[in-house]
């Protein structure tokens, strides 16, 4: 629980054993603490990481066109190539393999990777998970009829 400067002042003037010099060091003690405090909270959060999504599609046979699709959405940092999103939850998989948890239950798919790798391997390999599991694709044309 914080406690605001001035409700601490008056809680103090109650005490008539406190001289003025007094009251004034203790404020300023308490304001300089307040600020070292604001200063050192600033300079320990680190800027979050900005992120693009990316919709990876489970195409076996590379034929989009009329076919049914299942996709899950994922996010990777702002800069990165949307073609390395593939390597990096094969590394987060490799990651969570060679754990105690992986030797158990290995995953062999990148399905059961989004699924049963938990978030901090595919974090360290620079990939987040929208869905654990698997969304319908549906196809579109990009044009709305004019009738």
């Amino acid at each position: 629980m914080k406690i605001d400067t001035t409700k601490v002042v008056d809680i103090l003037k109650a005490y008539p054993a406190l001289t003025a010099a007094d009251l004034r060091r203790i404020v300023e003690e308490m304001n300089n603490l307040v600020q070292t405090a604001q200063d050192e909270g600033e300079g320990d959060k680190e800027p979050p990481v900005k992120k693009q999504f990316v919709v990876l599609v489970s195409d076996k046979d590379g034929l989009l066109k009329g076919n049914d699709f299942v996709a899950w959405v994922l996010q990777i940092e702002e800069g990165e190539s949307p073609a390395t999103t593939e390597d990096r939850i094969l590394r987060g998989a490799y990651e969570f393999n060679a754990s105690k948890r992986g030797h158990l239950l290995p995953v062999t798919t990148i399905g059961d990777a989004l699924e049963n790798v938990g978030a901090k391997y595919l974090k360290n390999a620079g990939v987040w998970a929208k869905t654990k599991t698997p969304v319908l694709v549906v196809r579109t044309n990009n044009q709305i009829p004019t009738e």
